[in-house]
């Protein structure tokens, strides 16, 4: 028979669940026959129901993950159809082997992270348990894996349906300093900032805005001159709301984000400034 094309693989991956390579045997075997392929997988395990990728997956949990010196972390969102299996052991242990693994190798994609060992199997076997065991579509979502020369913050929301990484650059930061640290990371999950400075965010958006703001200005009946400084005005709330260290602080309305980061600089003993951060809630928009 003629050789299995990328493409086919990849639509039988979407409707099964199973791995790549596990994919490509199941069509060798059946001779390119889709329905074939699946009945294989079945089978054997590694696809435990069809046409999974025409169903919604929108429960699951984020995991977070940060070695001790804050130097590398990581932060998954695995998905699943359904609250109960996002609350099975099975699952939550699955997820956490994603982030383990994500958080001890540097992996250039997602085939790549399915082949790498944990104990006597590789972690798509491992996969190809779960999709067995559960008849709903499951999923990783998304993943990232951060380095840093400066120090990394992790935030689990109750539930482990929102994450947060902040990357602080500057010195190591202290044990008492990290509640301090952590109310960073808690502000992004409440708050949802889009920006860590003002300077990031880019021209074309900025633009929108502001002709937004003159357009309702004019609407209540200013002139152009008034309502491009009533404009320019409103711009600096949508900082505000936007950017991070502009945020008014969730835990005291009375300071600012910049502030509680400069708190962090006193006790770590040098200037520190939030560098990144990443925030994954289960079921929204990836960006």
């Amino acid at each position: 028979m003629s050789a299995i094309s990328a493409s086919l693989v990849k639509e039988l991956r979407d409707k099964s669940g199973a791995g790549m390579a596990d994919c490509k045997r199941a069509l060798e075997e059946s001779n390119g026959d889709l329905d074939g392929a699946i009945e294989w997988l079945r089978k054997r395990g590694a696809a435990s129901i069809a046409k999974r990728a025409d169903r919604e997956a929108n429960e699951g949990i984020v995991v977070v993950r940060t070695t001790p010196d804050g130097k590398t972390a990581a932060i998954v969102e695995v998905n699943c159809e359904t609250d109960f299996v996002a609350r099975n052991e099975e699952f939550v242990n699955f997820a956490n082997a994603i982030a383990d693994v994500l958080l001890a190798n540097d992996v250039a994609s997602e085939d790549d992270l399915w082949t790498i060992s944990i104990g006597d199997k590789t972690l798509g076997n491992l996969k190809d348990e779960i999709l067995a065991k559960f008849s709903e579509k499951i999923g990783l979502r998304r993943f990232s894996r951060v380095q840093t020369n400066g120090h990394i913050v992790d935030y689990t929301h109750a539930g482990s349906r929102l994450g947060v990484l902040v990357e602080f650059d500057g010195p190591a930061i202290p044990e008492e300093a990290r509640p301090i640290a952590r109310d960073v990371a808690m502000q992004i999950a409440a708050m949802q900032p889009q920006y860590v400075r003002r300077d990031q965010v880019d021209a074309s958006t900025l633009e929108k805005e502001a002709e937004i703001y003159r357009t309702q200005a004019i609407q209540e009946g200013k002139n152009p001159e008034i309502a491009e400084r009533i404009a320019q005005g409103r711009m600096g709330k949508f900082y505000e709301e936007t950017v991070l260290i502009e945020q008014t602080f969730v835990k005291d309305p009375s300071r600012k984000v910049s502030d509680i980061v400069n708190d962090i600089a006193k006790v770590a003993g040098g200037t520190v400034v939030v560098q990144s951060f990443l925030r994954y809630n289960i079921g929204e928009k990836a960006n």
